[in-house]
């Protein structure tokens, strides 16, 4: 069945599903400075799933190159009681764009295109797109990896392009791409965009000559050792892939829709499509907080993407850059990105002075539990414990 209880009534039975006993790993040396942070974050975790108990959570914190300590909560498959662990998979969604901002990186550093290459040099199929504004010039790769194209977020009649093999999804991305607006002129504003990444990563396909999926895999996810890591179930995927779980507005908790996206997501693959667990994502993390290795994208390359921000609020306390999302938290400034899919929530965050990590996977979407939040409060608790650390020795 894929409607499994009501929010209220059946929560109480609900929690007592969830709330089993968890799987816990240690790996490398946890700190006593670190310990009483990571303490907290195991009670904000079971905390925040108290609030519905639909599913499971595993939660991982990253100190350099290092996977230091990941705990899951709850069940993968509610129905079979399988308990969720650290080779648990999920689905990430919009993380996945961090994959394709990379890629933009890597053929920029290697000569094959240029930050300010137009779109339509390598995909003039983007010239479908109505609502071009008179004499507006062109948009640009970077317009696309950093929100500021003046793309809509979505093509009209999005039902219709969210069906779909992976196999499939740059010819459902150029239909898209005829119902698709400009709600403004290129580079004049920040919209956030999933048509426009779906754009971005069928372009830089094209003009490395390899597709977006086949490229990722052989540049980024086997340099990085991301095995566990993929656009669409394969057999390892399969074997560890929690169930998706909806929670609707009516309090319905929903695994059918959820169960129909593994079989494809339409044009959604470079902004939404990866399959990923807790190490491996701990891997891509390390990377980014700068361990390498160089291969895959040289640190100084890498330096220099996290040191532009391309967009940001008034409050100057949010801002998206090439692939990532930034949050100013009191004196922390914090990068990453957060994740929602059918069934999914995600997010990985990460301090660059302490050299730390958060990844929060959920296989449930919607419902009372606030990944965005947890995982910005569990940065917080591990970047402070760490920066402490450091100003003490």
């Amino acid at each position: 069945m894929g409607i499994l209880n009501r929010m209220g009534q059946g929560l109480v039975v609900t929690i007592a599903i969830a709330l089993v006993p968890v799987t816990l790993h240690s790996q490398g040396a946890v700190s006593s400075v670190l310990a009483p942070a990571i303490e907290r974050i195991d009670e904000m975790t079971a905390a925040e799933l108290a609030r519905d108990g639909v599913g499971s959570v595993t939660i991982g914190v990253v100190s350099g190159p290092d996977l230091i300590w990941t705990k899951s909560y709850g069940y993968s498959d509610i129905e079979e009681k399988e308990l969720a662990s650290r080779d648990t998979i999920y689905r990430v969604g919009s993380i996945t764009k961090q994959f394709t901002a990379l890629m933009l990186l890597q053929l920029a550093e290697s000569g094959v295109v240029r930050l300010s290459d137009p779109v339509e040099k390598y995909l003039p199929e983007i010239n479908r797109v109505g609502g071009r504004f008179p004499d507006a010039p062109p948009i640009t790769l970077v317009q696309l990896a950093t929100m500021t194209s003046g793309l809509a977020r979505e093509p009209a009649n999005l039902p219709t392009f969210l069906k779909g093999a992976v196999s499939e999804w740059e010819q459902v991305l150029i239909d898209a791409l005829a119902e698709t607006e400009y709600a403004y002129e290129p580079d004049t504003g920040y919209l956030y965009s999933n048509i426009g990444y779906g754009t971005l990563g069928a372009t830089l396909g094209r003009a490395a000559g390899k597709g977006f999926v086949d490229y990722v895999r052989d540049s980024i996810l086997d340099p990085l050792g991301m095995s566990s890591s993929g656009f669409e179930p394969n057999d390892l995927i399969r074997t560890h892939l929690s169930k998706g779980y909806a929670v609707r507005r009516d309090g319905e908790v929903d695994s059918e829709t959820p169960a129909r996206e593994h079989a494809g997501r339409g044009y959604k693959v470079p902004n939404g499509a990866l399959y990923t667990d807790v190490e491996d994502l701990a891997r891509f993390v390390s990377f980014l907080l700068g361990e390498g290795p160089e291969r895959v994208l040289s640190g100084e390359r890498l330096e220099d993407n996290f040191n532009r921000v391309n967009s940001s609020n008034g409050s100057l306390d949010a801002g998206y850059g090439i692939g990532f999302q930034l949050r100013r938290l009191g004196e922390l400034v914090v990068y990453g990105h957060g994740g929602s899919v059918a069934g999914y929530q995600a997010g990985a965050y990460f301090d660059r002075q302490s050299k730390t990590g958060v990844i929060v996977l959920r296989n449930v979407g919607g419902g009372r539990f606030r990944v965005g939040d947890l995982a910005m409060r569990a940065i917080e608790e591990i970047a402070v414990a760490a920066r402490g650390q450091s100003e003490a020795n």
